[in-house]
């Protein structure tokens, strides 16, 4: 699957690095807590581990290397990169207002109270939502899994969270725009479907689906043969089963690889958390993120415009914990700042983890996640498939088992 190298070439001590499998298999898969665990670690792009464990799901078949996963939310960076890939040419700029792309969220309010079985109540104009806003989650937007109050129900009601089937892009932005803002945009952090319109400025930017848009400037260039909007014909037995986590039981599964609806083509490509793929095309992503946005002589984006995304906006410098009202995010609030559409460590002591500072990750809702450090240029992606993510430490516990087998620092 991957030809890795002997880990202390790269600085890592191997005996160290062989404790990851053994610790997700005493502790989560054996015992069923999860289905199945991938995970490929590598520094200056070179992998130095790779393990899998379990089966694809229920019919009991043993993971395979190329299994498809639903990486949710780590579709994120993603359509953050291509957003940048159009600022970088100068079709649109992070300063500008979303009108210019969006005429229909004119006129948006801010959040006064109201909703569920009454109106809204009427609330005092927002100040125009600029890109740079939808980026860093600032916009003041929700999601309906935040499941705060009456303006979160709405959007459930709207299934804005579960587009994919129901809702194309036009559809999603004139619902969208009927409902007020949680604040005024970039006043607050909360986790929302913020890149979901980011991912329909993509498409309108650039006159191209969102799916064909990366396909053609960023999948077919990196490699990344096995990652869309959906499963393609003849790769329906590689889709793992999905689970949802149950207290007190094992996980139960709620989407079955062989009858999902991802084997059948959507009306919407959800920016936010669409994407189907295999450990092995994003490994090529994020190793393209840690050489600076370039990889086998393909430049995806400068490395300056990728200095500006792992930088935290958050204003003030703040951490999560002084700007984010989310019930839930991917991300680890405390040392932790956010930047153009991934979160970054900004104070190592505060985060209680080991880390660099400037290591920047994201992650899914069915737990699956990646981080990349660019001092150690070190890589890390997990792949399993159990709803929701804050199910387990499992994210805490393997960047401590991967700093563990660190024998050389680049520090």
């Amino acid at each position: 699957m991957f030809d890795c190298a002997r880990p202390q070439e790269q600085g890592f001590d191997g005996e160290r690095l062989a404790r990851i499998p053994t610790f997700l298999a005493d502790s989560y898969v054996d015992s069923g807590r999860l289905p199945n665990t991938q995970l490929v670690v590598a520094r200056n792009g070179v992998p130095v581990h790779y393990s899998k464990l379990g089966k694809m799901g229920d019919d009991g078949r043993d993971l395979r290397d190329d299994a498809l996963f639903r990486i949710a939310s780590m579709t994120k960076p993603i359509t953050s990169i291509a957003f940048m890939q159009l600022v970088e040419q100068c079709k649109v700029a992070l300063e500008e207002p979303v009108t210019k792309v969006f005429p229909e969220f004119a006129g948006l309010k801010v959040y006064a109270g109201g909703g569920g079985s009454i109106p809204f109540a009427p609330g005092v104009p927002a100040p125009p939502i600029r890109f740079v806003d939808l980026l860093t989650h600032m916009s003041g937007f929700t999601y309906g899994l935040q499941n705060r109050n009456n303006l979160d129900a709405t959007y459930r009601e709207n299934n804005f969270d579960f587009a994919r089937t129901h809702l194309d892009s036009d559809s999603f932005i004139e619902k969208l725009s009927k409902l007020p803002l949680e604040f005024a945009p970039g006043t607050g952090w909360n986790y929302s479907v913020s890149t979901d319109v980011l991912g329909i400025a993509v498409e309108r930017i650039s006159g191209m689906r969102l799916g064909d848009y990366f396909a053609k400037n960023i999948f077919e260039p990196l490699g990344m043969s096995d990652t869309a909007f959906g499963v393609a014909e003849g790769k329906g037995d590689r889709l793992v089963d999905a689970y949802a986590y149950r207290p007190g039981d094992t996980p139960r599964m709620i989407d079955s690889g062989a009858k999902s609806r991802l084997n059948s083509p959507g009306s919407f490509d959800s920016g936010g958390g669409g994407l189907v793929g295999t450990i092995a095309d994003y490994q090529r992503f994020v190793t393209m993120l840690v050489n600076g946005g370039e990889l086998g002589g393909v430049r995806i984006v400068s490395p300056k415009t990728l200095r500006l995304m792992r930088t935290n906006h958050l204003p003030g410098n703040a951490d999560l914990t002084e700007m984010s009202s989310s019930l839930f995010s991917e991300a680890n609030n405390a040392g932790t700042g956010f930047g153009l559409g991934f979160a970054m460590v900004i104070d190592p002591a505060k985060t209680l983890m080991p880390s660099s500072p400037g290591e920047y990750y994201w992650g899914g809702a069915y737990s699956t996640a990646f981080f990349v450090d660019p001092v150690e240029q070190i890589t890390c992606v997990f792949m399993t498939q159990v709803y929701p993510s804050s199910t387990y430490p499992i994210r805490r516990q393997l960047k401590t088992l991967i700093y563990s087998a660190l024998a050389e620092s680049y520090a």
